[in-house]
């Protein structure tokens, strides 16, 4: 196992980069490679060492890789090779967001202050990741613990956009969604915090998908939140991946307080009332681009036979402040009780100043707390009361397009980032207090060609009903193509 190569800003340049090609990968999404390999038309081993080959060739310029580990990845894809094929999945080659508990693999927030120390053994939820059939090769980078939009670390250290190399990839999952954007990955882990799965697929243009709450185990630093609001699942660069995914996980592991999706339809099966929301209460006005894309799509989805009405956000005015509140309270947390969480290696002086700044607003505030908890646990608990009449609430998954890199820096000021990242990031933290679904569709393009996604809501439990939508508009509309 080694250290992959991550760039620095200073190296790159402004460009378009994919690994797309006639090899074992080819074009194929995920469910497509699974039934080649049933069909054994091609190896898990000759797909594994093709998305090898197509990391070696688009990381060094995207920075999205922060560990591999080929030689174990080698021996389950022999294994697999030799083997009755187990799972949906089976043989597909994918990675682990740096979030998770990966046995052989130190899991680091995307810090360097958590220490850089192999896990013994997988988490549960690396486990039952793992039973899916998918053959993880690697880490992928995130920001410090989650807290931004953008995969931007310490010194410099981006994960970059392959759609265009000068812009973002978003966050927290930044790394895993430029490598599947990128064509190296068919599929990769990535979780959701506050939008992490949402945005990072909005920008690249891929299918986001937020699962409910209780549909996957949690880490366990993530228990201890006095919300529950981190939810884990994978970028793809199809519905039907992620329906595969979804559908293949819950196989092995049994939904908390939710029903199991089940087999997922190509369409609903009734035609669906959606609320439109354009602009968020919680943020600043949406721009001229994400919202041209938002109208076209409610317009599809009204051809398709849909009810499409204007409806206000369901938003409380405070839910920015609250949840800013209960994300520093999280910042707090963890910088106060590292050593418990991550080891004695924990070095609470190699904190980004992001981190440092919400923890200190999070003291600042201290007092008001529980005023914040209270009024987002009213929040979570009404939220499904707020469809009303509507199914599906139809929004922006952030205020404006694909900023540059360097736009949320890990090294900029605190509250030159907090502002920045509060009026990006408008919509999605919602879904994250409340516990409902929500996924990110590639649904259309800025001016100068970069995606733009569009946010679909559903009641907590609903993901079956978001899914089958999200099915239907693919396969009526279908998503722009990096190599086209």
């Amino acid at each position: 196992m080694t250290e992959a190569t991550e760039m620095t800003a200073s190296t790159a340049g402004t460009r378009r980069v994919h690994a797309f090609r006639d090899d074992a990968l080819g074009y194929d999404d995920a469910t497509a490679l699974a039934e080649r390999v049933r069909r054994r038309e091609v190896s898990p081993t000759e797909l594994l060492e093709s998305a090898i080959a197509r990391c070696a060739e688009v990381d060094p310029v995207l920075g999205a890789l922060v560990h591999t580990d080929f030689d174990r990845a080698r021996h389950r894809a022999t294994r697999l090779d030799r083997s009755a094929l187990a799972g949906p999945l089976a043989g597909v080659p994918s990675a682990f967001k740096d979030a998770v508990q990966v046995e052989g693999a130190p899991m680091r927030l995307g810090s360097p202050a958590v220490p850089d120390t192999p896990a013994l053994t997988d988490g549960p939820y690396a486990q039952a990741f793992r039973a899916t059939g998918l053959n993880p090769l690697g880490i992928t980078a995130m920001p410090p613990f989650g807290w931004t939009a953008a995969t931007e670390r310490q010194g410099g250290l981006v994960t970059r956009n392959p759609w265009d190399t000068g812009r973002t990839s978003g966050g927290s999952s930044g790394g895993s969604s430029a490598l599947v954007a990128a064509g190296a990955l068919p599929i990769a882990h990535a979780n959701d915090g506050g939008g992490s799965i949402r945005i990072p697929a909005a920008v690249t243009g891929l299918v986001g998908f937020k699962p409910s709450r209780g549909r996957h185990p949690d880490e366990t630093f993530s228990q201890r939140m006095p919300i529950p609001i981190v939810s884990q699942s994978v970028v793809s660069r199809s519905v039907r991946d992620t329906s595969t995914f979804l559908t293949a996980f819950e196989a092995g592991h049994r939904p908390v307080g939710v029903p199991p999706i089940g087999p997922v339809a190509p369409a609903p099966a009734r035609r669906l009332r959606i609320g439109l929301v354009e602009e968020s209460p919680a943020g600043g006005p949406t721009d001229a681009a994400t919202l041209a894309v938002l109208r076209a799509t409610a317009e599809r989805l009204s051809s398709l036979g849909h009810e499409v009405v204007p409806v206000p956000a369901p938003v409380p005015p405070t839910f920015r402040q609250d949840f800013i509140a209960y994300w520093a309270l999280l910042a707090l947390s963890t910088s106060s009780s590292g050593r418990s969480l991550f080891g004695p290696g924990f070095d609470p002086d190699l904190l980004d100043p992001f981190t440092v700044g919400l923890a200190r607003l999070a003291r600042r505030n201290l007092p008001r707390i529980p005023v914040h908890l209270a009024r987002l646990a009213r929040v979570r608990l009404r939220f499904d009361a707020a469809f009303g009449d509507v199914d599906v609430f139809l929004n922006p998954v952030v205020a404006h397009e694909t900023p540059e890199v360097g736009y949320l820096d890990a090294d900029l000021p605190f509250e030159t980032h907090l502002e920045r990242v509060s009026t990006w990031v408008t919509f999605t933290p919602l879904q994250n207090i409340a516990g409902s679904p929500a996924v990110s569709l590639p649904t259309g393009q800025a001016p100068d060609g970069m995606p733009i996604g569009v946010h679909f809501s559903a009641r907590r439990g609903q993901d079956r009903l978001l899914l089958e939508l999200a099915s239907e508009y693919e396969a009526a509309h279908p998503f722009a193509r990096i190599w086209a």
